[in-house]
């Protein structure tokens, strides 16, 4: 095993994706700081850590809450003396059609999956800055391109986060901080175990999408690696997301019909 000694951050690192990420980056030597507010999980993850050979330490942290963030920054540079690779992954699921969802599951979403995403980049902030150098990788979804009816806060949300890292993409290029953005498309995880929302249609669609994927979160957390590690921005894990994309952009109204017969389906369902 070849030693990288990277110091890298994780939120949502508790189970699915962020477990998988942790697993991936200690095969590499890295030294690991977890975050979640799922203690046990976390204490599951760090164990796993431990039995790939990996070190860490594990931190409780609300996402939500800039203050814990601002203080798993300061645990990482007393314990670590600084930060290499960010990665915002913390995130829930939801669902529902726009006229179904409340203001508050709206709150909900934005909260977590965007502003998280904000206040944790905000939290490191100064230690990257100070360093002159490290890298953030934003988890967001194939949902920022792709607006699949039922889902309007957690697309806008993704949409969101890719729009912040094509934000900090430009302006800490100059200052040596490297932004990569993951889009994947659904994927063998646990992510329905944080689903928010009021239509159980939605969360039903959303498990046989899961159920389906031909690609596990292992495979999306070693795809995020090697991508970002090349110095990708974009990684979209998904080859259907891909096409999809390329597609849309080549013929967005071919796209929008398609999504026209899903909202169709949804409603002779509901």
């Amino acid at each position: 095993m070849q030693s990288t000694g990277q110091r890298v951050v994780i939120t949502g690192a508790g189970s699915g994706l962020g477990r998988e990420l942790a697993l991936r980056y200690a095969r590499e030597g890295a030294r690991l700081a977890l975050a979640d507010i799922n203690d046990d999980g976390l204490k599951e993850t760090r164990q796993l850590v431990a039995d790939a050979g990996g070190w860490s330490f594990s931190q409780r942290c609300d996402v939500r809450d800039f203050s814990q963030l601002a203080a798993l920054a300061q645990s990482c540079e007393e314990r670590f003396g600084g930060v290499d690779v960010l990665i915002n992954n913390a995130g829930v699921a939801s669902g529902g059609m726009f006229w179904d969802l409340s203001l508050e599951d709206w709150d909900f979403q934005i909260g977590i999956n965007l502003i998280g995403v904000v206040k944790g980049c905000k939290a490191f902030m100064p230690l990257l800055l100070a360093q002159g150098n490290g890298r953030i990788i934003n988890i967001a979804s194939m949902a920022a391109h792709i607006q699949t009816p039922g889902m309007s806060n957690y697309n806008v949300a993704k949409a969101g986060v890719v729009a912040l890292s094509e934000s900090l993409l430009a302006e800490l290029q100059p200052l040596g901080i490297k932004v990569s953005v993951v889009c994947p498309s659904f994927f063998q995880t646990n992510l329905l175990d944080s689903y928010h929302g009021p239509d159980h249609q939605s969360k039903n669609d959303m498990a046989k999408l899961l159920e389906s994927s031909p690609i596990s979160a292992a495979d999306v957390a070693d795809i995020t690696y090697r991508e970002s590690e090349a110095d990708h921005f974009m990684i979209l894990p998904h080859e259907r997301g891909r096409l999809a994309l390329e597609q849309k952009r080549a013929d967005p109204q071919m796209i929008y019909q398609e999504m026209f017969k899903l909202a169709a389906r949804r409603l002779q369902q509901g």
